[in-house]
């Protein structure tokens, strides 16, 4: 099949080009070459030969700058030369030089004379066609009427024509390649040239687009040692589809223009999913690179973040620090006065760079010997101790690695337990071979307690009917009771069944069982445990056995009835792994087995109807700002419940007089229900719609300024009434406060709403806030913030100092040219931003303004900054106590089956929250 197939057609201006070739072709004629009357043509490949070996002189050195190639200059004469079909072999035309060299000048005459009355391509000779068909392969003369027949059938891919570029065409044609085009052809041409375009598109994407999964930083907070989802993996991770050969700051750029909400520095990080969670390894730098220069691969995990610190806690970065997940196991005594050890399993991260002898800090163990299994299970007689000099080496200097096993001994244990001898581990852990069964059926007995001989192989069912026996129980237990594994505080777990050995049911030797009433489940059931509202501790749920293909609506119903609540206003939610509520149930009609719930795991009655699919149910509060002197605080979490007029309390601000906590107040108007795809206006209309609303006698929605709300305090500020509620993506746990406006605002994109306040002079306080819209169109520079406070106050702009306040710090922070500092970035014009730190300004910031006119002391402070600073200094002092006090009756601490010390998963390590204390 051809790819292509040309027609040319040729027209030639003989005036002016046989003055210039006549000497050319007077010289060939010279050489002898024959006419086409004669039987021998010359082949073109060896003309050149000829003319060399003639006259001595080549035609590449006498003509070829002037004429070009002699094969080239043979095509465009062909008024003179004849070439052959195939274009192999050249004669001249009949009767054109008949004469000798010496008649060139009679005979010039004679020649233009004839071509100029003769219009060159008019002739239909056979001989010099008008049409060239110029196929991929040859060139060969076409008569017209053979055009249509020649192109037609599978093998023409398509026709172009062409025309000599020195045709004379009207002035309307020129530029115009579709003058005088048939409309038909220009539509085919218009309709195949839009599905070129599109298949190059698809083609150019498929080549040059891969995936980056943004995961942002502002929706994740580190704790057990890694970073993780701070609401879920769907909200905490965004993927962009981004092309390989643009720019790091093209990237840049692009998640800036995504990340409407973005405030600050933003700095892109390579990250990996380890199994302790996220960890950040190096950063991006170099916007002028490319993504492919900068090694960046397709599917990416790029941390999007301040490049500081996520939620208040400073990130370590890079493979040197990267958080190892270590299976530890500890001997700890079973409890009750029992001299018997049981061996406890728990799970730690630790970073890689940290000290082994970091272990004992986690376990609150003062001194001890720590062991290392080189197998791949507790089972395997390849325990060694590591000596006392190598405990100041790192976990990655030993070779430990992700899943690792380590056994912690306390150094004070009995002669009889597990101890290394001679640097190697020589007992097995099979050595103990026994389980304590409790007796947990409320049956009168002579034991409490027994220890059964067992192994890894011994089916549950042999144990249970001999730890029957020997608690001298009756014998109908037998078909109506059950083994329970208990944890380190006490709790029972999920029923073992019957017909699994010790090792299918993950049961170690030495561990605790309780002889509970009740039968097991059978492989097509799930034992849950379940309970009621959010505040619950280990030990408090109840329980319930379903079956696994039973619907969250039907579970819930059963639930329901076993708890003795009623009605229809309530959904399940999934309690997370340290005892909080997570996500909900949203199907309702899919089976738990399709959602992944497992036995063991812990739902929650949570009152309140879940919305439909595509709506979202979020808490309204009212948001009243400071009346009296002062500036906002640090608000008291406990203080605010979510019933109608709770309110958010705060202390008394600065100043004399101080104003009392119910003057800065966050009320509970109600709950909202609203399709995603409505606007924020109409949400305004919703909540007006409320009836502690109606009270408030609202005249406009215009009238209402709309906040989210994070940990009770005013975040981020929605603009633009004609918005979708998607595209603000809000999640599921927003919450929306809304404030009353003196007049209507409008506030646009590069518009920044401040908190401003005169400070008095002569006093450590404040005046009134005030709303200060700040544009930003020039800039986020220190510059423009104090001429913009200038004009407002109108006050000279040398004669003020302005500083932010940082209310969870209870500190004033100046804001000047000079001490700023340079950002991160190498760009010039990030380097003096107030978005960026130390100042990171945002909507709702507070700005104490100083008249240097009549208050020139540095100070920015309030009585009550001196008094929030020493109420957070004593309470660092008394949590560090506290630890403290922890950590010294931790050892102490034996198993029962008594309340649990403390509201954490037992399978959880102790993180802190730092979020959570401000």
């Amino acid at each position: 099949m051809h790819s292509g197939i040309c027609m040319l057609k040729r027209k030639f201006s003989t005036v002016t080009t046989c003055t210039t070739v006549e000497p050319v072709t007077g010289w060939l004629k010279q050489q002898s070459l024959p006419n086409c009357e004669e039987t021998n043509q010359v082949p073109v490949d060896q003309l050149g030969q000829r003319l060399l070996k003639k006259t001595g002189i080549s035609w590449n050195k006498k003509f070829r700058k002037q004429h070009g190639p002699l094969r080239k200059f043979l095509q465009l004469h062909p008024q003179m030369f004849l070439l052959s079909t195939d274009e192999s072999t050249v004669s001249l035309l009949r009767n054109r030089f008949t004469q000798a060299s010496s008649d060139f000048q009679r005979h010039r005459e004679q020649i233009l004379h004839t071509l100029a009355s003769e219009p060159p391509g008019l002739s239909d000779s056979t001989s010099c066609p008008h049409w060239f068909d110029i196929n991929d392969s040859k060139v060969q003369p076409i008569k017209e009427k053979a055009i249509t027949q020649q192109f037609q059938g599978k093998e023409s891919a398509y026709m172009l024509f062409y025309r000599k570029a020195k045709l004379q065409r009207p002035s309307e044609a020129r530029a115009n390649p579709r003058y005088k085009v048939p409309c038909h052809l220009l539509k085919e041409m218009d309709a195949a040239n839009i599905q070129l375009q599109m298949r190059r598109a698809e083609c150019d994407s498929a080549n040059n687009n891969f995936e980056l999964h943004l995961h942002l930083g502002p929706h994740y907070r580190f704790f057990n040692g890694a970073l993780h989802p701070a609401v879920s993996q769907t909200e905490s991770m965004w993927d962009l589809t981004f092309d390989k050969r643009k720019t790091l700051g093209d990237l840049r750029q692009s998640i800036f223009q995504l990340l409407e909400f973005w405030e600050g520095d933003m700095v892109l990080s390579v990250a990996k999913r380890v199994p302790a969670g996220l960890h950040v390894y190096h950063t991006l730098d170099g916007d002028e690179l490319t993504l492919c220069e900068a090694e960046i691969a397709d599917g990416e995990d790029i941390f999007v973040w301040n490049g500081v610190e996520v939620g208040g806690v400073q990130i370590q970065t890079g493979s040197d620090c990267e958080p190892l997940l270590l299976h530890i196991l500890h001997l700890e005594m079973s409890g009750e006065g029992s001299k018997c050890e049981q061996l406890v399993e728990s799970q730690h991260v630790f970073p890689a760079n940290a000290e082994v002898g970091t272990v004992f800090t986690a376990l609150a163990i003062p001194v001890g010997i720590i062991l290392t299994n080189c197998g791949e299970s507790a089972d395997d007689e390849c325990w060694s101790a590591i000596p006392k000099e190598d405990m100041k080496k790192t976990f990655r200097e030993q070779g430990l690695r992700n899943g690792s096993l380590i056994l912690v001994q306390d150094s004070d244990s009995d002669d009889n337990s597990l101890l290394p001898r001679q640097g190697r581990w020589t007992s097995s852990v099979d050595e103990l071979n026994w389980l304590q069964v409790k007796n947990f059926c409320k049956l009168e007995s002579e034991e409490e307690q027994v220890q059964i001989a067992a192994t890894k192989h011994t089916v549950v069912f042999d144990i249970r009917i001999k730890a029957i026996k020997e608690l001298k129980l009756m014998k109908e237990l037998a078909e109506n009771s059950c083994l329970r594994p208990i944890d380190k505080n006490g709790k029972l777990l999920c029923p073992v069944p019957d017909a699994c050995t010790l090792e299918e049911a993950e049961v170690k030797m030495g561990s605790s069982l309780g002889l509970c009433l009740g039968k097991a489940p059978t492989s097509s059931q799930l034992f849950l445990f379940f309970a009621l509202g959010t505040d619950i501790h280990p030990g408090t749920e109840m329980e319930v056995i379903v079956e696994e293909t039973l619907s969250v609506r039907d579970c819930l119903k059963i639930m329901l009835e076993k708890s003795g609540q009623q009605g229809e206003m309530w959904h399940l939610r999934k309690m997370d792994w340290c005892y909080e509520a997570g996500e909900p149930l949203c199907e309702e009609d899919a089976a738990l087995k399709e959602l992944m719930i497992c036995s063991g795991d812990t739902l929650l009655l949570t009152e309140g109807k879940l919305p439909p699919p595509g709506f979202l149910k979020m808490p309204i509060w009212w948001y009243q700002p400071a009346k009296l002197t002062g500036h906002y605080e640090n608000r008291d979490h406990s203080n605010c419940a979510s019933s109608q007029g709770s309110i958010w309390g705060a202390a008394p601000t600065q100043g004399v007089p101080g104003p009392k906590p119910e003057d800065v107040s966050l009320f509970y108007l109600g709950d909202v229900e609203i399709s995603e795809e409505a606007t924020l206006v109409e949400l305004k209309s919703k909540a007006m719609a409320l009836p502690s609303v109606l009270k408030l006698a609202v005249q406009s929605t215009a009238l209402l300024r709309v906040w989210t709300l994070e940990n009770k305090h005013p975040s981020r500020l929605l603009r633009t009434d004609w918005r979708q509620l998607k595209e603000y993506r809000l999640g599921r746990k927003a919450e929306i406060c809304l404030e009353l406006l003196q007049k209507e605002e409008d506030l646009g994109p590069r518009d920044v709403l401040l908190r401003t306040q005169l400070r008095i002079p002569g006093e450590r306080a404040y005046t009134l806030a005030m709303d200060l819209v700040w544009d930003t169109t020039r800039g986020w520079t220190a510059g423009s913030l104090r001429q913009r406070v200038a004009d407002f106050y109108s006050l000279p702009v040398e004669k003020i100092e302005i500083a932010k306040y940082f209310p969870e710090k209870f500190e004033w922070l100046p804001i000047s040219s000079w001490n700023q500092q340079v950002a991160k970035r190498k760009k010039k014009k990030n380097q003096d931003t107030l978005q960026g730190g130390p100042y990171y300004l945002k909507d709702g910031d507070t700005i104490g303004i100083k008249n240097l006119l009549f208050d020139d002391d540095d100070d920015f402070s309030t009585v009550r900054d001196d008094i929030g600073k020493e109420n957070q200094k004593q309470l660092a002092l008394g949590k560090k106590k506290s630890r403290e006090v922890l950590r010294a009756q931790s050892s102490d601490v034996l198993s029962s089956a008594g309340m649990p010390t403390r509201p954490r998963g037992p399978e959880a390590s102790l993180s802190i929250h730092v979020a959570s204390f401000r």
